[in-house]
């Protein structure tokens, strides 16, 4: 059951918390993950390339607001997100090469 973290009173109560978020979260990746594959199933037909640089730092610019809006450290962000970005560009190049392998 979801609790606030200033309703928690004790390690174990904030652990079962941090572990909910992180079961959140990878379900949040799991969909983000479905949009960058079908975003490779896109582009390759139109010729467009995996790395389109404008989008990356759209992206980041958008996390950096996001972040700072909350409070958050903007570099630390910054920093998973564009790790994040490049893992997604290397899953796309590796899905458009696959494709061009099939034919």
């Amino acid at each position: 059951m979801k609790k606030p973290a200033s309703e928690c009173h004790n390690m174990p109560q904030i652990r079962a918390e941090i572990d909910r978020l992180d079961e959140e979260l990878i379900a949040l990746f799991a969909e983000r993950w479905s949009y960058i594959t079908r975003a490779a199933e896109i582009k390759k037909p139109i010729g467009l390339p995996a790395r389109i640089e404008s989008r990356v730092e759209q992206v980041v610019d958008n996390v950096k607001d996001l972040a700072h809006a909350q409070g958050l450290n903007v570099s630390t962000y910054e920093v998973m997100w564009r790790h994040l970005i490049e893992s997604a560009i290397a899953h796309e190049v590796d899905l458009m090469e696959a494709e061009e392998n099939i034919k």
